[in-house]
């Protein structure tokens, strides 16, 4: 499971990922109408925000699917899977935003993982794994309004 943050590490939506030997890149897709639900569910505009990502979501469909939302992605440029370089523009990419994205999600990381339970997965059960997850995003969450 990943999780989408917000610049103050409140996260909006969490998302499945795929397994280990699987890209995640096009769960991304499934993942963007649940983030867009939950925005309106708490009262958030996306319309404008920028969309941070890895360079492993860096795909067309990814882009278009971010854009169509009305959102602005900030993905760095892959370079691995193309044999001769990209024609035309470069991509829009902002380095000291990428920068604060990486503070950001790896300080959620790390609130996660003071989370022993889920640190080291006891579940079998996947949906008992991911109900965790989802309870320890909620106590994250409240940090912000104690």
């Amino acid at each position: 499971m990943v999780a989408l943050c917000d610049r103050h590490c409140n996260v909006i939506a969490p998302f499945v990922t795929a397994a280990g030997n699987r890209n995640e890149s096009p769960l991304l897709r499934d993942a963007l109408p649940r983030l867009s639900q939950m925005a309106r569910a708490i009262g958030m505009d996306l319309q404008g925000t920028i969309v941070s990502l890895d360079g492993v979501y860096d795909c067309r469909d990814n882009r278009k699917a971010i854009f169509n939302r009305g959102m602005v992605p900030n993905i760095p440029e892959n370079p691995r899977a193309r044999k001769t370089s990209k024609c035309g523009r470069k991509r829009r990419f902002n380095p000291a935003i990428f920068e604060e994205r990486f503070r950001t999600i790896e300080r959620v990381f790390a609130w996660e993982d003071k989370f022993r339970r889920l640190l080291l997965r006891f579940e079998r059960v996947s949906e008992v794994h991911y109900a965790f997850k989802t309870l320890a995003y909620t106590m994250i969450n409240l940090r912000h309004y104690r």
